[in-house]
């Protein structure tokens, strides 16, 4: 089973693509830190609320800024021609809404290295010293929203 990352522990040596198949790798990013936001198309509403709070806080350009959003979309089971070419359309447009890069995990290694399971909404915060501050997986109470809210504030305020 998997177990979420403990906050203390080391980030992990993760990597990942984008719709265009450029990597981007959790260790690319030094000094800031990093929300990943780990969904398959059925969780993508779990966590509704927080993200449009998160939403909120990243029009705001030290927000922006400081801190790397990282979006990830569970898409193992499509991974196969012509799905794919579909599903990367589908992730080019979402991303176009929301102004911002969504990754694919086509394979699962991404959320097998962070910890995290498929088929549900996971949000994990990596502090800008390279260790986890917060991770929660599941519909997020308000009462954790405003933590992870207060902790990434704290990151923020401190660079």
């Amino acid at each position: 089973a998997m177990a979420l990352p403990l906050p203390g522990s080391v980030r992990p040596a993760a990597s990942l693509v984008d719709p265009e198949d450029a990597r981007f790798d959790l260790r690319q990013v030094n000094g800031r830190p990093i929300l990943i936001v780990y969904e398959d198309k059925d969780s993508a509403s779990l966590n509704q609320a927080l993200k449009d709070e998160l939403a909120v806080l990243a029009k705001g350009d030290k927000y922006k800024s400081a801190v790397s959003l990282v979006p990830v979309a569970n898409v193992e089971g499509y991974d196969y021609w012509p799905i794919r070419g579909f599903v990367k359309s589908s992730i080019r447009s979402e991303a176009k809404k929301f102004g911002t890069t969504i990754y694919c995990d086509w394979d699962g290694s991404f959320r097998k290295a962070v910890g995290v399971r498929a088929n549900t909404s996971s949000i994990v915060l990596i502090g800008k010293n390279a260790r986890i501050l917060f991770a929660f997986e599941g519909a997020m109470p308000k009462g954790e929203q405003d933590r992870l809210i207060q902790l990434l504030r704290d990151e923020v305020d401190q660079l």
